[in-house]
């Protein structure tokens, strides 16, 4: 019988071995054998961690494969990134002569907003900052408090009534170009920022209405961290080629997944076989064996599209394939919604990526409206 110190000497070199510690999901491991050509299951329970191995099942010790799947958390860990920080946008210099000497200078009253001035101590010259939304009507407390209402599950005119109340008349149409403006903004400025994401993906479809006919929303999730890494509209389940969604998903990841579970529709085995597939036999796996009562099931997938679904029952139907909601949608769930499963964190933290500042969503504007402008409004003084 091997001793502790054996085991986890054993376990340790498993785990230091590329590819030998391959995760499933968080209940479930493969780990290769040290003797033969062969792969034991590891499996959490009520009891703790299983694994099929005869030193687990019988003499119902911590095993070498146990102890290597435990020591791989502590590895992935150790080489994770620094997470990447969004920054709230601040004054810092004077738009006009650069200088950081400047100082806050009263509000400027408009008809819908409120809007700090700034005035140089240097020059004299004073300006006022409304990045991301310069020549809005609305104030910026407004336009992202109506996307994160529309997000969460509201109409456009549900909204528009809900801006009536606090006293602010704006048309669902309105609305919808707010939508239809910062999620082409946003998404600009998302696509590249790459985050740190597991080495098991997941991949299903969703039926929903588009132009008054259904169509398939395909999509592919990150399993740890929950992010939505790719999407596509397609006519069939089946039959019609989901290879860009795949190829979509590896330019944001940055690399190919590990694992990859899915159900049994064919197109996604052959999107597999050609995008991520490999002649290595410790290539990436395809799992297909999903099932709701089996021990690999698809219900982190399901719930999110559950989201999706709750969306589109109140909208009843999608006007165009690439609507701004689509595109929204992800960003919403990626970047602001807290998830219970990921204990309050977004996708977006759970995946290395901070936004800081009261309002997430307007800090994400801001920077995306930073490139390539100034950061100001500038007003000459009289």
């Amino acid at each position: 019988m091997q001793s502790a110190d054996f085991r986890e000497q054993k376990g340790e070199m498993i785990a230091k071995q590329f590819g030998w510690v391959r995760r499933i999901d968080e209940h479930q491991y493969k780990v290769h054998s040290q003797s033969r050509d062969f792969e034991y299951e590891v499996q959490s329970g009520e009891l703790g961690w299983l694994c099929s191995c005869p030193d687990s099942t019988y003499r119902h010790a911590e095993c070498k494969h146990i102890i290597a799947v435990r020591l791989s958390f502590i590895l992935r860990r150790i080489v994770a990134k620094e997470p990447i920080v969004i920054q709230a946008v601040t004054v810092t210099n004077c738009p006009k002569c650069a200088s950081e000497s400047i100082k806050k200078h009263g509000i400027r009253h408009n008809k819908h907003a409120n809007l700090q001035k700034f005035q140089c101590k240097a020059c004299r010259y004073w300006f006022t900052v409304n990045l991301g939304f310069e020549g809005m009507h609305a104030t910026p407390q407004m336009i992202t408090s109506a996307m994160q209402l529309y997000f969460t599950g509201e109409s456009f005119r549900g909204v528009k009534n809900f801006l009536k109340l606090q006293g602010v008349k704006f048309s669902h149409q309105s609305v919808y170009n707010w939508v239809e403006k910062y999620t082409e903004l946003m998404e600009s400025y998302l696509e590249q920022i790459r985050p740190q994401l597991s080495d098991t993906w997941r991949t299903d479809e969703l039926y929903i209405k588009i132009k008054g006919n259904m169509k398939y929303l395909f999509a592919m999730m990150d399993d740890e961290t929950r992010f939505r890494i790719a999407q596509l509209v397609a006519e069939h389940k089946g039959r019609d080629d989901v290879r860009p969604m795949f190829r979509e998903a590896v330019k944001v990841a940055g690399k190919k997944p590990d694992n990859l579970i899915s159900d049994g529709a064919a197109n996604f085995h052959r999107a597999f076989k050609k995008e991520y597939a490999t002649v290595w036999a410790e290539g990436p796996n395809h799992i297909r064996d999903v099932r709701f009562d089996g021990t690999v099931h698809n219900n982190k997938m399901e719930r999110q599209n559950g989201e999706w679904r709750d969306r589109e029952k109140v909208m009843r139907s999608l006007k165009k394939d690439d609507s701004p909601v689509l595109g929204g949608m992800q960003i919403f769930h990626n970047y602001f919604r807290p998830h219970m499963g990921l204990g309050g964190r977004t996708p977006a933290e759970a995946a290395g990526i901070k936004i800081e500042g009261v309002n997430p969503m307007i800090t994400v504007i801001q920077n995306a409206a930073k490139k390539g402008k100034t950061i100001s409004e500038p007003k000459p003084s009289n």
